[in-house]
């Protein structure tokens, strides 16, 4: 896609509890912008896909497996997740009200209507690190994509999700034999020492190549079963 240089219009400007959410307009391309740093683009998707797709491929064949979507973003990871009728149960964990509403009723409409309209998708309106200290239901796969990556976190408080008691957390919600995988913008060595510390198994990264730079990567983990 041809890049823009056309300045950005802001289409949504909300205050949350964690901060500044913008949604605005740069070409053809939608953007989030959380507290000034930008978080995601409409350009792409193919890691986002990949979150989901090699969490599936990771199991054990189980059927319809349930899956926790950690963020909700543009909608790339819901959307794919939706057009596969291999899942079961979708639950998507996203702590900005703005978000939801922008996929809702907003511009981020034309990404997840489909998927929002499917029986298996749920969004819950909550913190994920919250959400997983805390809730008593169970999942066969979580896909994690709320930050930069482990080391480049959108605010302080998820720093605790990569952290020993916070892998813990994620792993006592999986199932046996579940799989965790955690969206990087960069490759982390550090993280996946962090993965096999916690008890994961089959601990590997998978990368998607960009045009420059170093590439995105999807960590991935197995729960003991």
């Amino acid at each position: 896609m041809p890049i823009s240089y056309d300045t950005p219009e802001v289409l949504d400007r909300r205050e949350g509890p964690h901060g500044e959410v913008v949604l605005r307009r740069h070409g053809r391309l939608l953007q989030i912008i959380a507290n000034g740093c930008f978080l995601m683009d409409t350009s792409d998707g193919r890691s986002e896909r990949l979150l989901v797709d090699s969490a599936l491929a990771a199991l054990d064949g189980r059927p319809a497996p349930s899956v926790l979507i950690g963020g909700l973003g543009v909608g790339f990871s819901l959307a794919h997740a939706a057009e596969n009728p291999r899942w079961g149960r979708i639950t998507v964990v996203e702590r900005e009200s703005a978000i939801i509403d922008w996929h809702r009723d907003g511009p981020l409409s034309a990404l997840s209507a489909r998927a929002l309209a499917d029986a298996r998708a749920k969004i819950l309106e909550t913190d994920l690190v919250t959400y997983v200290n805390e809730t008593s239901d169970t999942y066969d796969a979580l896909c994690l994509d709320i930050d930069n990556g482990p080391g480049w976190t959108v605010t302080e408080g998820n720093d605790g999700l990569y952290s020993s008691a916070g892998l813990a957390s994620c792993a006592r919600v999986l199932r046996p034999g579940g799989v965790l995988a955690v969206w990087s913008a960069q490759p982390s060595p550090e993280f996946e020492s962090s993965l096999w510390n916690a008890g994961f198994q089959q601990v590997r990264t998978e990368e998607i190549p960009v045009a420059r730079g170093v590439p995105d990567v999807v960590h991935l983990g197995v729960r003991p079963g």
